[in-house]
């Protein structure tokens, strides 16, 4: 995305707004199906936490037993953590779209143009903008959606939910820093995909978790944690460690350890 933008800078050259538009149409009916694909994974992740942490299994129990559910949790965040490093880094996707919102604000549109409105809606536009405000607009959803989880099931105790993901958390820290397992990825990929789903457990947990991911009594080695991270290429993880960075809750408390911070800095 990106180079919409000039063409307001001439708003008297009508057939470089035309381009501009023609081009600017497909990436918004895109940023769309992205949006509402979104709403798709927060209704998903809400039924598969429900699978996850129903009486009477215990955490580790639902994982073992369930572990095509339990793979298709992971799956989720493995998207969400990647679809969020690329937007972290493309701020052309905002532009355009503040592009495309001024110009159906303006009132001056051709029937091409109503047509594409109807595509995206002002209403619809106020919602998508309120999404990619966000710094990671899919973890944002997927840690309300786990937050909303939690409040709406009061019945059941939080540390169901919590000790879920952080037995996800440990199941991947102990696959990455254990060379007989790790010997047994077969490429960079089912690292990256170990990393990122650690990473996801570990923001939803500091969402949900009353004292958060960093405290001493939290269940997640989070200094273990962090040293697998930082133990590979900087290029690959430098995502990662700004999701635990700037996405997390409570990683300013008092109660996080001079140490844990001093990892992340």
């Amino acid at each position: 995305m990106g180079g919409v933008e000039s063409s307001s800078k001439n708003p008297g050259d009508l057939q470089l707004q035309e381009k501009a538009w023609n081009a600017v149409c497909p990436l918004v009916a895109k940023l769309k199906r992205f949006y509402e694909f979104s709403l798709r994974l927060e209704n998903a992740l809400r039924s598969l936490l429900e699978a996850l942490t129903s009486p009477p299994y215990a955490p580790m129990q639902h994982l073992e037993r369930e572990q095509a559910l339990a793979k298709q949790f992971a799956e989720i965040l493995h998207f969400t953590l990647s679809f969020d490093e690329l937007k972290m880094t493309n701020p052309a996707i905002q532009n355009d779209f503040s592009y495309y919102r001024r110009t159906i604000s303006r009132n001056r549109l051709n029937n091409q143009q109503l047509e594409a409105e109807n595509e995206v809606n002002n209403e619809m536009a106020n919602r998508m903008s309120l999404f990619y405000a966000e710094a990671t607009p899919m973890l944002k959803t997927l840690s309300n959606a786990t937050t909303k989880f939690v409040s709406e099931n009061k019945t059941l105790p939080i540390e169901d939910t919590t000790d879920c993901l952080s037995t996800m958390a440990c199941v991947c820290r102990v696959m990455l820093e254990t060379p007989e397992y790790r010997c047994r990825f077969t490429n960079t990929d089912t690292m990256l995909f170990c990393m990122r789903v650690m990473v996801g457990v570990i923001i939803l947990y500091d969402h949900v978790h009353p004292v958060g991911a960093f405290a001493k009594t939290s269940k997640i080695d989070m200094k273990g944690c962090i040293k697998v991270l930082k133990e590979q290429p900087s290029n690959s993880v430098e995502g990662l460690l700004n999701a635990l960075r700037y996405t997390t809750r409570h990683l300013n408390d008092d109660s996080t350890s001079k140490q844990i911070r001093a990892l992340l800095q």
